[in-house]
């Protein structure tokens, strides 16, 4: 089953690590259900097999509540993969199914660094990932937004950052700082020798995403598709046999802002979307409308925006403990 959906999900084009979290998912639906979940589908009457399947996806949902007592949007992300497996194995919707225990946990807010911390932060960012890292920042991207930025991406006519197919396949325009056009365009001049060094010996073109490779064959080996932060070393594409030229991994710069933060003195658990949090609220302190920062996040909804409401740091938060007047 994990196959089909991996099939599936890659002829509709989904991003490899979207592939690989429905596999993921799937994988532990057969495990948790046993061996007789793969028999029932193949062997029973796709009515019979729906509703056995309807079953156990709701009880396994119900176990990821109960039992291990996971985040709504860990289980939302599992539904989300059991029905697009539902769909790609059995070509059925899926009816409604039956009641199952949703996961709720409290609110959760988001780890923001102050300025004076950002900057001590960015201080000890070691130099290959600073750009990087500082684009994060920046320009409030997501980690894999910002892995995936291709050189055509980076406007720096008009001073805007491009991102395309964002988190709910969304493109969106988000500022590009001014004080990064430089060092970025000297990273570009370093990408460029890799770039000419391919094009010599022949090496496969880059990625194209949702096919674009039919509609422009020769683009992938054009300058401006190239990737923003290219890996030093050649990879095999795990899609296909060839051989590319891929962005970097996202466990370099989980690494990068990890070790960063220890060297800073910084106690909190920085990861790489804490630049992002810190950007939306140092946004929302500078006085910007709310739905200006949801925009350049690219939130669906306002609601998502307003978490950084509760700790940005405004006047009306200084509140004075009673502890002081003992």
């Amino acid at each position: 089953m994990e196959r089909v959906v991996r099939v599936v999900a890659r002829r509709k084009g989904r991003a490899l690590s979207t592939e690989k979290g429905y596999a993921m998912w799937v994988g532990r639906l057969r495990r948790w259900w046993g061996k007789q979940a793969l028999g029932a589908v193949c062997l029973e009457s796709r009515e019979q097999a729906g509703e056995e399947l309807e079953r156990g996806i709701a009880g396994f949902l119900d176990g990821l509540a109960v039992v291990e007592d996971v985040a709504q949007a860990t289980q939302n992300q599992a539904l989300n993969a059991l029905i697009f497996a539902y769909r790609a194995c059995l070509g059925m919707e899926p009816g409604a199914l039956p009641d199952y225990r949703a996961s709720k946990r409290g609110r959760v807010l988001p780890v923001v660094l102050s300025r004076d911390e950002m900057a001590r932060f960015m201080a000890c960012v070691e130099p290959k990932a600073r750009a990087l890292v500082k684009l994060m920042y920046g320009s409030g991207l997501r980690v894999s937004e910002a892995l995936r930025l291709r050189v055509k991406d980076l406007d720096f006519a008009y001073g805007v950052v491009v991102v395309r197919d964002g988190k709910g396949r969304k493109d969106r325009r988000t500022p590009l700082p001014e004080g990064l056009v430089e060092p970025l365009k000297e990273h570009l001049r370093s990408v460029r020798a890799f770039f000419d060094r391919d094009r010599a010996a022949g090496v496969d073109g880059v990625y194209m995403p949702n096919r674009l490779d039919r509609k422009y064959p020769n683009a992938s080996k054009e300058w401006p598709w190239q990737y923003v932060f290219p890996t030093e070393r050649l990879q095999k594409d795990p899609r296909s046999d060839a051989v590319r030229r891929h962005h970097w991994n996202d466990r370099f710069a989980q690494r990068a802002v990890k070790d960063a933060a220890r060297a800073a003195g910084i106690h909190k658990h920085v990861t790489p979307h804490v630049m992002r949090h810190s950007f939306a609220t140092h946004l929302l302190e500078d006085g910007y409308d709310i739905r200006t920062v949801q925009e350049l996040l690219g939130h669906a909804s306002v609601e998502t925006t307003m978490i950084y409401l509760h700790v940005m740091n405004r006047p009306g938060m200084h509140v004075k403990s009673p502890l002081g007047d003992l």
